[in-house]
């Protein structure tokens, strides 16, 4: 839609010339002006008559903020003033400053107000108690604007440094949320330009005019860059202001223009031909924008929105404009959840018409419900279908229940299952305009959103056998998987086309070296996997297809627990998991299910992943040894034993991260990003500062011993600090080693193995007994009424030449305990005979 240049009303003289501010009450009922002389102007809104003025204000007021009940003032001589609405006279001082106060923010339920001066610290003042004061001082140079986040547990400041500083205020003490650096100019405090951060409605944003003259939106979780406005203004922007609902957005600049932008496309509906102004502010209800500037005017504009726009101002709450919106986007990734196992509610509905005697009749409506979904259809995908004036859902949608009372429709579906939500291994969520779509030990792949397209980097680690590559994407690809042979991509069904599988291997001796595949209409890819022999696709209609590395289909069949969740494959074996049956709780619990594709053998049928309850899988893969391993969301890694025996396998877990010594104390906040294992050890990525994904630049890993939670640390009698003692140490070391070589064991047996796997598995065997020897050590040195356990730790020695069963005697010897030593004797008898307890 072009642009449309409006026509001009009237101005209205306010206050003499200089920078001029206003602001609307929270209900709409007062507009209120301040300026360079002592009066403030509080006009009532829908009256044509004279505005009321209070006039033993101070001179130069700068700033202005309003409650229903009280506004606050502040001006050059660093007072900030408590004025009363109903008797619209000076009620108090709230706080005073050594210089000029520079803007004012009122918390949402009015009893806090930011305070911003040309000194550097800002000031949160309680607007009841004026001796509550907070102090904001992790900036290093004054602020020029403040603003609250809607909910009001945020500060948004922006300093004279260049740098947008983000404050928590749920603490005690504030805290410093994040810096944002790169996005506003520095400015000194006194210029009209604009570098002022104002929170989007929905709050999970806020936008802020760039040097470039441009307006970038910053996601509030991340600090990453968002959607931007772009191309509309000529000079420096002096104010901006989003519609109450979020949907429009206005900006005023010193090109003598107001452009009005719609927040969803970030394109400019309509110009309109103002100089000079310096502040906007939107009726919180109607269809009025008013507006100052530095010549002292004010312009009340009713009937701001044209006829043919204003549908978009009376919309429910929008969202912020984000490059990828997890509210918005549905894909492989993000299933519709299935209710009561209906694949929608009309479904639902015709199977329990005419149903007598159900629950609802029975107990009747639950009076706590809430239907208040905060969910926007401004795709116009359907999200919000039956949405009144009050943003609320309406039953217009609902067909007629034969026999239901109406109030009773919306309990039908009160229930739904917590289903797992489907993931891709290795990969991350949009974070502004980037993501990893693969990282693990053989390198990572990321890919850029152009708007038009997207471009794919693929790195290596080992560079000397790998070359890095980096291609335009006009598939849009959101999954890939990485190993030394190739690269596999897949990119979901949009825009009319199908769903695709992509693979381009590292090497080959023939011409054509990449292949392309398209799954059949309407299905869609959920996840992939790629191994040595094979290329492993899970897709929404829960079907496995298997392919070989060169894209010849080798098999497909049909995923017995649904909705699938993801997959991982190794060499000729595939683990797929799914959501199965429901728990007590509502969720439902994951069932894995792994198959050797070449031999067609099933080695574990539907059997479940071990979490606790409400815990989810964060990721899924095969260890270095082939091992399915599992890292959860309570930061626990965990390896599957004895999964080649049908019905034998278990979740043993090796490694729980929030239990690592560096997090002892308390002193360190990190979680973990799950990469790989290797060599018994979990390699990662440290994530800081409540980060959930690593970005950009490519981060570091790091890696973790193995270290299975046996006990936990004993606090010495003198100190609270934990120690962990010799034997603690030691029987974590036997049974980490007894699973090592488990693992082994099985490894050995299932397949051919080599020499050098055989001289391995004799190594551990004598590890598991070096670590019983010295177990036995410790027991006999803490005396003699510790025998009974040292003859115990003596028959865990597996010890196939009996070397060990006599270091054991010596051990015993060595401390003096006789009736142990000849029990140990009487042991190694009964091994070299071949006989065991039981048989005695």
């Amino acid at each position: 839609m072009p642009a449309v240049t409006q026509q001009r009303v009237r101005a209205r003289p306010a206050h003499p010339l200089g920078p001029t501010s206003l602001t609307y009450t929270p209900n709409g009922k007062y507009l209120i002006t301040a300026g360079s002389n002592n009066v403030v102007r509080v006009y009532k809104t829908g009256s044509d008559g004279e505005p009321t003025n209070i006039d033993d204000c101070q001179e130069n007021n700068l700033a202005i903020a309003a409650t229903n009940d009280f506004f606050l003032t502040g001006s050059e001589d660093g007072t900030v003033r408590v004025y009363s609405l109903e008797t619209f006279s000076f009620e108090k001082l709230l706080t005073r400053c050594t210089l000029p106060i520079r803007d004012l923010a009122l918390s949402p339920d009015g009893s806090w107000a930011a305070v911003t001066s040309d000194e550097v610290e800002v000031k949160v003042v309680d607007t009841r108690d004026m001796t509550r004061v907070l102090y904001l001082r992790d900036h290093s140079k004054p602020a020029k604007h403040v603003s609250f986040h809607p909910s009001g547990s945020y500060l948004a400041i922006s300093c004279t440094d260049g740098i947008i500083y983000i404050y928590g205020l749920t603490t005690e003490e504030p805290e410093l949320v994040r810096k944002v650096d790169g996005v506003i100019r520095s400015l000194e405090t006194e210029v009209e330009t604009s570098a002022q951060a104002i929170w989007h409605p929905d709050g999970r944003a806020f936008a802020a005019p760039t040097a470039t003259r441009d307006i970038q939106v910053i996601s509030r979780a991340d600090g990453a860059r968002q959607r931007s406005f772009g191309g509309g203004h000529m000079g420096d922007i002096t104010t901006l202001a989003w519609s109450p609902n979020g949907a429009l957005l206005l900006s005023a600049g010193s090109d003598r223009k107001i452009l009005l932008w719609e927040t969803n496309s970030q394109k400019v509906l309509a110009r309109y031909d103002y100089s000079n102004v310096t502040k906007i502010a939107w009726h919180p209800y109607e269809n009025i924008v008013s507006f100052t500037t530095s010549d002292g005017e004010l312009f009340i504009y009713v009937d701001f929105i044209s006829s043919d726009l204003s549908q978009l101002l009376e919309k429910p709450l929008q969202p912020a404009p984000f490059i990828h919106d997890e509210l918005l986007e549905t894909s492989g990734n993000a299933r519709k959840v299935v209710s009561n196992g209906y694949k929608d509610a009309a479904e639902a509905r015709e199977r329990r018409r005419g149903t007598p005697d159900t629950l609802d009749d029975i107990l009747g409506p639950d009076p706590d419900a809430d239907d208040d979904d905060f969910v926007s259809d401004d795709d116009g995908a359907g999200y919000l279908d039956g949405i009144n004036r009050n943003g609320k859902r309406s039953n217009g949608h609902l067909d007629p229940i034969d026999g239901a009372s109406s109030k009773r429709t919306a309990a039908y579906q009160a229930w739904k299952p917590r289903l797992h939500q489907s993931f891709q291994p290795g990969s991350t969520p949009w974070r502004g305009n980037r993501r990893y779509l693969c990282l693990n030990l053989t390198g990572f792949v990321w890919t850029v959103d152009q708007d038009t397209h997207h471009t794919v980097t693929v790195e290596f680690y080992d560079r000397d056998f790998h070359r890095d590559f980096h291609f335009t994407d006009p598939y849009l690809y959101d999954k890939a998987c990485l190993n030394d042979h190739g690269t596999l991509f897949s990119c979901p069904a949009i825009d009319g086309n199908q769903a695709t599988i992509f693979y381009r291997p590292h090497e080959t001796w023939t011409t054509r070296t990449d292949w392309r595949t398209q799954l059949p209409v309407g299905e869609d890819v959920v996840s992939i996997s790629l191994s040595e022999s094979f290329i492993v696709v899970t897709t929404s209609t829960n079907y496995v297809r298997v392919f070989t590395l060169y894209g010849t289909p080798y098999k497909v069949y049909r995923q017995k627990s649904s909705p699938t969740v993801t997959c991982a494959s190794w060499r000729d074996y595939v683990l797929t998991i799914g959501n199965g049956p429901v728990n007590g709780d509502g969720a439902t619990t994951l069932l894995y299910t792994i198959e050797n594709i070449k031999r067609d053998e099933t080695c574990q049928s539907e059997d479940v992943v071990a979490l606790t309850e409400s815990a989810k899988v964060n990721s899924v893969f095969f260890s270095d040894a082939g091992d399915p391993c599992i890292y959860d969301s309570t930061g626990v890694l965990l390896i599957l034993q004895h999964w080649r025996t049908p019905g034998q396998s278990r979740w043993v877990p090796v490694l729980d991260t929030k239990a690592l010594d560096r997090l002892a104390g308390g002193r360190k906040e990190e979680t973990y990003w799950p990469v790989a294992v290797t060599q018994e050890k979990f390699h990662c990525i440290i994530l800081k500062g409540g980060d959930q994904y690593p970005y950009f630049p490519k981060p570091l890993l790091s890696e973790f011993d193995f270290k299975i939670p046996c006990s936990s640390s004993i606090p010495q009698q003198d100190t609270d600090e934990p120690t962990t003692n010799e034997g603690t140490k030691l029987e974590e070391s036997f049974v980490r080693s007894s699973l090592m070589l488990s693992l082994l064991e099985d490894l050995i047996s299932a397949t051919n193995a080599t020499s050098a796997q055989r001289v391995e598995l004799s190594r551990r065997e004598v590890e598991v007994d070096k670590a019983l020897l010295q177990l036995l050590n410790i027991e006999c040195r803490e005396g003699e009424e510790r025998g009974m356990k040292a003859l115990e730790i003596v028959g865990l020695m597996r010890d196939r030449n009996g070397k060990m069963i006599e270091a054991a005697g010596k051990v015993a010897s060595r401390y003096g305990r006789t009736v142990l030593q000849e029990k140990i004797g009487e042991l190694a008898e009964l091994r070299l005979t071949g006989m065991d307890e039981e048989e005695m």
